[in-house]
């Protein structure tokens, strides 16, 4: 009987995911070669949480900060203090410096199975439409 009531209040929305996380990965650059980079937006239990930037062929890793909120875009910090500017432009982020001198665009990054290998990201946006979502609701905001 104690389960039953347990199912109901789930089913009610009492309960919540205790892990729930999403990532919006978004990319430029072909994987494994010098250009390539990655930045990873992570979702934890209804907030926003970590940055990762991943870049060049052997996928060195930095863990980034949010440096807050401008207008219509967000920044982000690394670990040297570089801080880049991204904007939504569509499904797309715009990615840029201060300087003028960095300004790629990053599209969503689809991790899963190609051709019926590989395995499928859980916690993965499934479409550049929902990573957008992610992002306009967790770094926008």
């Amino acid at each position: 009987m104690k389960y039953f009531v347990l199912m109901i209040f789930c089913m009610a929305g009492f309960c919540r995911q205790v892990n729930a996380q999403q990532v919006a990965n978004y990319s430029t650059g072909t994987p494994g070669q010098e250009n390539y980079e990655e930045f990873s937006f992570w979702v934890r239990d209804h907030q926003r949480s970590t940055i990762d930037y991943t870049y060049g062929i052997n996928r060195k890793s930095l863990r980034l900060t949010y440096a807050g909120k401008k207008t219509s875009s967000f920044q982000v910090r690394f670990p040297n203090r570089l801080v880049l500017t991204l904007t939504p432009r569509g499904n797309t982020l715009l990615v840029t410096d201060s300087k003028g001198t960095y300004r790629k665009v990053f599209l969503w990054k689809y991790e899963g199975p190609e051709n019926g290998v590989g395995t499928f990201c859980t916690p993965c946006a499934k479409d550049e439409k929902e990573a957008m979502k992610l992002i306009q609701s967790y770094y926008l905001k």
